[in-house]
């Protein structure tokens, strides 16, 4: 039986989606604009000497508002709106999404035997106030071969991944140590996502 909607979710992310229907929540996904031959709806980049947590709570909070304002303007019912974003960042780095199989491979060398931060930032839009929580975590890869870098790359895994590699996938074969949210580093912590949810009057338990 198909439920009513509790929340939108301002995210084309399966992961995130996936994460949702952990917490058991029946929720309605509104997509931004991301290309095409009209102007998108967030352009996501960094601005000139914007610290990363800055970068990915500003990220998530315009994807949060942006689509309040769509379900608004198309009068559809009213529902808190969850916006997220996910960045992967080495030193003053952020990894985002990459371009192409070759930036993918760039990315995955340059985190090879290293430990980065994964920061994941969850915005909640309800009514007038959009809050948000930021969730760090350190992931430590092994040391990684040429030629592992390129079978993992033409698995194709990492094209639509944060620093290019899936904690949920093959890439779990890398990490050697993670301290911080699971979740997070997948695109949606749940405590944090609970929490704002929870304040926006959702019930998770």
């Amino acid at each position: 039986m198909n439920r009513a909607p509790q929340l939108y979710l301002a995210s084309r992310s399966p992961r995130r989606a996936e994460l949702l229907r952990q917490l058991d929540l029946a929720f309605t996904t509104v997509l931004l604009r991301e290309a095409g031959g009209r102007d998108r709806d967030v352009l996501e980049e960094a601005l000139d000497g914007e610290p990363p947590g800055h970068y990915v709570e500003r990220m998530a909070r315009t994807k949060a508002q942006v689509a309040w304002q769509r379900i608004q303007n198309r009068k559809l019912a009213a529902h808190p709106v969850l916006g997220a974003d996910t960045e992967v960042v080495l030193g003053h780095s952020i990894f985002g999404k990459p371009r192409d199989a070759k930036d993918a491979a760039a990315m995955l060398e340059r985190l090879s035997g290293r430990t980065h931060d994964v920061m994941t930032a969850v915005a909640v839009r309800w009514e007038d106030r959009t809050d948000v929580e930021v969730s760090v975590s350190r992931v430590t890869l092994r040391k990684l071969t040429r030629a592992e870098i390129d079978r993992y790359v033409a698995s194709g895994e990492p094209l639509d991944k944060a620093g290019g590699y899936a904690i949920q996938g093959l890439a779990a074969a890398f990490i050697t140590r993670l301290e911080g949210s699971y979740s997070g580093v997948m695109g949606l912590p749940l405590a944090e996502t609970a929490t704002l949810l929870g304040r926006a009057g959702v019930a998770i338990l």
